[in-house]
């Protein structure tokens, strides 16, 4: 074994390269890496699809050696010692090896097992765990029937199980709620508070702004490095709020903004939009457009921060002309409304994970279906889209009753599920002709559309890849493609930006603004409560139930009080969630 000392830093990596062979080519994963962590602090790692963070800490973990520099983890070298390293670090990847047919207790039961956790030091770790991700009432439940925030917080303790002395978070929160992301960013303070190391990659910037040291990677490098302060400052002086002029959407005010010389960024806040603008002359002119406008200057944060440091090499933001052209015109609605939902009722069983539930989505609308884990989107989802029956209740979808008339229904609908559901070894003109097919499309008027999707979604470069080798962002734009290639009325996205980089997630969002301006109905769930600004109206659901339905705006005020005047949408969310849960525990107290 090779001799080592105390390390100065529990991570030390310099001039770090990794570089796979595909097919005889060498790829170029990350280049020329140096970080430093410290004991007793959260070390964030951000940046686009295909970056490198991945990569980045699988080298940590003592899973890859690197091609190039040195790397040190506890004392121990990467190259030389991994093993060393794997049994003295906690290494939580994104799809984290959770068995869905053992309990809660027999999972925790196996990495002990795995790590040869002895029964004395279970007795004594099981209770901590347990407290620490309030578990405790679910220890006999099957790890496949829990919430996905329930997972993540499941995966964090077997993590733990060992007590490491560095733990490595892949992506923690990714599809996980505003409540269980709280509960989460709490339970890793804890940690650190405790003296433990942290090094957490995370597609929410707000999370990396509470980090102790944040590193954006961008094409496998370091593009800046420093404290969340630090990372804002590059946008100091140069971060306004503009004020929505009567009867305009925040959204569209963004298009026109990201189309004026001079804007690096731009997205609706609270009824507003905010906007960051270069410096120069083009910026100096933005800025006086915006304050005609009455916007007002505001302070930079973290997200600011990064927009600036990467659109400085990366494209402009897009245009104000529509990203995504339709080729059929949408017809003039009829009357009642795209998606009427009365009463509508789903049982497992004995349990009710739909509980008459009510709302209407007009035509041309972005329509938003908010909620923590288990709340009953995507049951509702499913029913909407005809893939799940409906117990009880009224539900009309394109005029059509989906109780008797499901595939009449579906011809007017696309859908894109949660989780990457195409062909992965198919190519993504494969997957798109098999689409096409199941859709009906034949001969030249087929061929019409595989090509329209390629050419609007910017994949005709990737025709012939395995759409399994495609970035995040990209699966995301083929599932879209796909959903479209019969050119739907309404278009269902469940949790679509799940996972995504901040770059992707605009690019998105410009997309679904082009739909809904060309006629399209939008109805989409999301756990970015940013996202909901988007929205035109949205409904926030827990337990199956409808808590509360209206434009942004109107939820927002739901949470106003004398100690928050200007509540964003994720206070709002959490107040009305937590409000309803109260309730409803003092019911059964009464009871």
């Amino acid at each position: 074994m090779i001799a080592h000392s105390t390390p100065a830093a529990i991570v030390d990596a310099r001039g770090v390269g990794k570089s796979f062979l595909i097919k005889k080519h060498a790829f170029v994963a990350l280049k020329d890496i140096s970080l430093r962590a410290e004991a007793g602090s959260v070390t964030a790692i951000v940046g686009s699809d295909g970056a490198g963070k991945t990569t980045l800490l699988r080298l940590l973990a003592g899973l890859l050696a690197p091609t190039s520099g040195q790397v040190s983890v506890l004392g121990f070298d990467v190259a030389a010692e991994p093993q060393e390293i794997q049994s003295r670090i906690g290494y939580m990847p994104q799809r984290f090896g959770l068995y869905d047919d053992l309990t809660v207790r027999e999972n925790l039961d196996l990495y002990a097992d795995l790590h040869n956790v002895s029964k004395e030091a279970r007795a004594r770790k099981y209770p901590q765990l347990l407290e620490m991700t309030a578990l405790s009432p679910f220890m006999k439940r099957l790890a496949g029937q829990l919430s996905g925030g329930m997972k993540q917080k499941l995966g964090l303790a077997c993590t733990l199980v060992s007590t490491p002395e560095l733990l490595l978070l892949d992506e923690p929160t990714a599809g996980v709620d505003p409540l269980s992301r709280r509960e989460l960013w709490q339970i890793i303070r804890a940690l650190v508070a405790d003296g433990m190391p942290v090094i957490v990659s995370t597609s929410y910037l707000d999370e990396a702004d509470r980090s102790d040291h944040a590193v954006i990677l961008h094409r496998g490098g370091v593009l800046a490095a420093g404290s969340p302060k630090e990372i804002a400052s590059a946008a100091h002086g140069r971060t306004w709020l503009i004020p929505c002029p009567e009867g305009r959407k925040p959204r569209d005010l963004q298009q026109t903004l990201l189309a004026r010389p001079g804007a690096i960024d731009a997205v609706p806040e609270a009824g507003q939009v905010r906007a960051v603008t270069e410096g120069g002359e083009a910026g100096a002119a933005l800025v006086r457009q915006l304050e005609s406008l009455g916007g007002l200057p505001t302070p930079c944060d973290f997200e600011d921060g990064f927009m600036t440091r990467l659109r400085a090499v990366t494209e402009a933001p897009r245009s104000e002309a529509p990203d995504l052209q339709l080729d059929r015109k949408r017809s003039t609605p009829g009357e009642g409304p795209a998606v009427s939902v009365k009463n509508l009722v789903r049982r497992f069983g004995a349990f009710t994970a739909v509980d008459t539930v009510s709302f209407e989505v007009r035509h041309g609308e972005i329509y938003g279906l908010l909620g923590p884990n288990g709340a009953g989107k995507t049951t509702t989802f499913r029913m909407l889209c005809g893939l799940l029956a409906v117990s009880g209740g009224e539900l009309r979808v394109g005029g059509a009753d989906m109780r008797k008339a499901r595939a009449e229904a579906r011809n007017k609908l696309g859908y894109v599920a949660q989780k990457f559901s195409l062909y992965g070894i198919l190519s993504v003109r494969e997957n798109l002709d098999f689409f096409a097919s199941t859709y009906g499309l034949r001969g030249a008027h087929k061929k019409e559309r595989i090509d329209w999707a390629l050419t609007q979604f910017e994949l005709t470069e990737f025709a012939s890849i395995p759409s399994a080798q495609l970035s995040g962002g990209f699966k995301q734009r083929l599932s879209m493609a796909a959903a479209l290639l019969h050119e739907p009325d309404i278009l269902f996205l469940d949790e679509p930006t799940s996972g995504a980089d901040p770059l992707a997630r605009r690019e998105f969002w410009n997309r679904i603004t082009s739909f809904a301006a060309q006629g399209v109905t939008v109805i989409i769930t999301t756990h970015f409560m940013a996202e909901a600004e988007y929205c035109d109206r949205i409904a926030i659901l827990d337990s199956g139930r409808l808590l509360a339905e209206g434009a942004p705006a109107d939820i927002r005020a739901r949470a106003r009080t004398q100690d928050l005047a200007q509540p964003t949408m994720e206070d709002a969310f959490i107040a009305i969630v937590e409000a309803s849960r109260a309730e409803i525990k003092r019911a059964g107290a009464a009871a």
